[in-house]
């Protein structure tokens, strides 16, 4: 059976809320109030920490403060993991389908660009790391996706065959993942990202989690 490989942020869960709280709280820091916007600048905060400190940072009129970026790096990961999980909330039908495809036969496993310590943390607090046979992060290897090899070796770490497996993923980032890999992406269309997933030309997209059991089935053969 193919191995079903997942991103975190934006495809299993909607973890904007809380990241932007955390950039907020380094911007509050700095004397300058809540410069992100939970709902406007979603899509930002699943691209990661340093994006939303350089988007805050340009509102000041200092993007090219990278010193203070890397200042407030570390602040921002600390608030996060200290209030990781109180806005987050998975996608409808997310779990539910991987219980399926877990049912099914298939090895699930999590292939993120968050820190593994801080992946493994938001799993654990809402209960469903046991879920996933293997999770691998951004620091976890020496590198990180787009590069093919985190998606292989959490395929591996699950015993699977990285050359039968799928990226289930929310950006250009996991659609490159898979290309560079040789695999199919099922891009999902739900996340707050403002990219048009379906002219990355994935082999597949959802609009709900619903329709994934069908999709891999259909994408293994």
């Amino acid at each position: 059976m193919g191995t079903v490989v997942f991103d975190l942020d934006g495809t299993l869960a909607d973890t904007s809320g809380d990241l932007i709280a955390a950039a907020n709280a380094c911007f509050r820091g700095m004397g300058e109030g809540d410069l992100l916007d939970p709902v406007a600048d979603a899509g930002t905060a699943l691209r990661g920490g340093r994006a939303m400190l350089t988007l805050g940072m340009t509102r000041l009129g200092r993007a090219d403060d990278f010193d203070e970026i890397d200042r407030q790096y570390p602040i921002l990961l600390k608030a996060y993991g200290e209030a990781i999980d109180t806005h987050t909330v998975f996608y409808p039908g997310a779990m539910d389908a991987v219980e399926t495809l877990r049912l099914a036969g298939h090895p699930v496993a999590i292939c993120t660009n968050k820190p593994e310590k801080l992946a493994v943390q938001l799993m654990s607090s809402l209960g469903v790391l046991d879920r996933f046979g293997a999770l691998v992060g951004a620091d976890t290897l020496a590198v990180r996706k787009p590069d093919p090899e985190p998606l292989r070796e959490v395929v591996r770490r699950v015993g699977g065959d990285p050359s039968r497996c799928l990226l289930v993923g929310d950006t250009v980032t996991d659609r490159e993942t898979s290309r560079a890999a040789g695999v199919p992406s099922v891009l999902v269309t739900f996340g707050p990202g403002d990219e048009d997933v379906r002219a990355l030309e994935p082999e597949a997209t959802i609009d709900h989690f619903d329709e994934l059991p069908g999709v891999v089935q259909r994408l293994f053969g």
